[in-house]
């Protein structure tokens, strides 16, 4: 179980990389959106395309940082918690669908290094 200082630490950095999608454009409409396959970070619309956002902080670069923490696994448990995602709001099965990650380098409360991946990933 994760503790509170992680917590407020995941919430702090998903809340940078929704402020930095909002000045590039990305309309949030969902934020930890949760389900029995897993969690779903940010849920944002960028035009036409529904983007999943995984959200990663790491203070350093040991074992790949941030970006090379989305694994398989990882990355299978994303696809499946859209899949619940999509049977909820039917509303959005319209829409292309991208898999993003936004890796978050440095400490939480100091000066960040924001990379965006778009299409980091496919099902």
């Amino acid at each position: 179980m994760p503790t509170d200082s992680r917590l407020q630490c995941g919430a702090a950095s998903e809340e940078l990389a929704a402020r930095y999608l909002q000045t590039r454009g990305v309309l949030i409409v969902a934020r930890n959106f949760r389900c029995r396959a897993g969690e779903l970070d940010l849920v944002g619309l960028d035009g036409s395309v529904l983007a999943i956002v995984e959200v990663r902080q790491r203070i350093r670069t040991d074992f790949g940082g941030a970006l090379a923490s989305v694994n398989r696994r990882k990355q299978r448990k994303i696809i499946l918690a859209t899949r619940c995602l999509l049977q909820r709001q039917s509303a959005w099965r319209d829409y292309v669908l991208r898999f993003d990650v936004i890796g978050i380098h440095g400490p939480p409360a100091g000066v960040n290094r924001i990379v965006w991946i778009q299409d980091a990933f496919r099902i």
